[in-house]
């Protein structure tokens, strides 16, 4: 192969959202105001869990951290997205785009560990309420959220390391607002079968073994619940849990319709609209969810706001 091909491509550009200048402006109005929802929801639910006591609890030790990884993972991708709505020119450097895609591979990595944890956190807590304290301890659950990190970002170095590995030696035009494994690969003029493989194995292990620790986590919890012969009692169970799945429900769907379907340039703007909804929506999603859904943290929300408004 031609070496000097190998090393023309030192930039990429972004093909974008859209290429309508019209709704260029009105995209980034919309995404800035879900960006700011999104640092606000997500510093908010971290604030709110640490300075209330009532919050100092495994499930919200969890739900911050929920939040941090939601505020970073959004932060790698929406500002320069937005920056790119407003340029003619949407361009990244080779270097910046292996970071942004090592950041964002990563940290999507922990969330799906994190979302596992919640879930047996969850089980724990309905399943065996009389040992809940002493399961789920500080230690083992400060030892879980560094297992979570552990393993998402170890899993984004394999990715990351056999993605931009490849040769990118003709076009430089990524038809996508980040980068990404498919429009990436599509891209590549080097042999992609490695690469496929190694993301298809750390795809398939990261979500699903996550999933099934969910599945099997609320498959328990359904069949605890289901005993409790107080409907009060099953509805109280089961709305400590609601907020979590839906987060869980939304954030799966989202990730699986993006990279589980047969690679092909006529499915681009199908995965424009799911990495928009999992890389810009669901980020802002959970601590409404939580916010809405959530008792507990509804009322330290109205109590503190009377505090600070007197």
């Amino acid at each position: 192969m031609n070496v000097k091909n190998k090393t023309q491509v030192t930039m990429f550009e972004f093909s974008g959202l859209t290429d309508n200048k019209l709704a260029a402006p009105f995209l980034f109005m919309f995404f800035f105001l879900v960006y700011m929802v999104t640092v606000l929801g997500n510093v908010g639910m971290m604030t709110i869990v640490h300075i209330a006591p009532s919050l100092h609890t495994p499930m919200y030790f969890f739900l911050s951290y929920l939040s941090m990884v939601d505020l970073f993972y959004s932060s790698v991708i929406t500002p320069k997205m937005l920056s790119d709505l407003l340029s003619d020119r949407k361009l990244i450097t080779f270097i910046g785009c292996a970071l942004q895609f090592y950041f964002f591979c990563a940290l999507v990595g922990t969330e799906v560990f994190v979302l596992s944890d919640m879930a047996y956190d969850r089980y724990v807590a309905i399943c065996h309420p009389l040992h809940y304290i002493s399961v789920m301890t500080k230690k083992k659950c400060l030892g879980l959220i560094v297992l979570s990190f552990s393993v998402g970002f170890a899993q984004s170095v394999a990715q990351t390391s056999s993605l931009f590995s490849l040769d990118y030696c003709e076009s430089n035009l990524i038809d996508h607002f980040y980068c990404d494994i498919p429009p990436l690969t599509r891209l590549s003029c080097s042999e992609i079968h490695i690469c496929t493989m190694v993301t298809l194995f750390f795809v398939c292990f990261c979500s699903l073994s996550s999933m099934i620790i969910i599945l099997i986590s609320y498959a328990l919890i359904i069949s605890s619940v289901l005993q409790i012969n107080s409907a009060t009692g099953r509805r109280k169970a089961f709305s400590t849990c609601s907020s979590h799945l839906m987060c869980a429900t939304i954030f799966y769907v989202t990730v699986f319709c993006t990279y589980l379907h047969p690679s092909s340039s006529t499915l681009t703007k199908q995965e424009n609209i799911s990495s928009v909804f999992y890389t810009v929506v669901t980020p802002m999603l959970n601590p409404v969810i939580y916010s809405l859904r959530n008792q507990e943290v509804k009322n330290v929300v109205i109590r503190l706001f009377k505090i600070y408004s007197r």
